[in-house]
């Protein structure tokens, strides 16, 4: 992993955050995103996989504001995030991403798994990633590499591993538009 592409997905990440475009991610621009998935899906914020969405992305800002020391009301700068994320995500290893991500993706998975089968399912994934702004031959790329176990459906576990791997940058897949 070279620090030049953890820091690269890292600001992108950041931009894809920062909804309003102020230069600081608050907790309404994850409210903001977390609506923007439910919307392509005709999720309505009221459903119980709706309210677990939204909760899981403003319960992930306040985390990461907590312990950036800004506050659950506060906001976090550029450095701040990159400062938090790399301190509760990145060294934390596998406990990092399940304790910040995993809570997130598990959300995503319970709003795009229309079927029901707890799995997300490549049309499923093409929505998600259409909702970030990834065209549907990329998001259908992307879904073939994350894949791992050749099932044809992803589970919680690829996923997390996939954004893991994505920004330590042995996986260089499109997970953001």
């Amino acid at each position: 992993m070279t620090t030049a592409v953890k820091n690269k997905r890292l600001e992108l990440r950041f931009d894809k955050w920062d909804r309003n475009g102020n230069g600081r991610i608050e907790r309404s621009d994850l409210e903001a995103e977390a609506r923007r998935i439910l919307e392509a899906f005709g999720e309505s914020p009221s459903t119980p996989q709706g309210r677990a969405l939204v909760e899981s992305f403003t319960g992930t800002f306040e985390y990461l504001a907590e312990r950036a020391g800004v506050g659950r009301d506060g906001a976090l700068d550029r450095r701040q995030f990159t400062e938090v994320i790399e301190a509760e995500v990145f060294k934390g290893g596998d406990a990092g991403f399940g304790r910040v991500v995993r809570p997130m993706i598990q959300a995503i998975l319970n709003v795009c798994d229309t079927d029901g089968d707890g799995e997300v399912s490549p049309d499923e994934f093409a929505k998600w990633l259409g909702a970030a702004g990834v065209s549907r031959a990329k998001a259908e790329e992307s879904f073939r590499l994350i894949d791992t176990n050749g099932n044809g459906s992803l589970t919680v576990d690829e996923l997390v591993a996939a954004v893991k791997a994505y920004h330590f940058g042995t996986l260089d897949v499109p997970l953001l538009g």
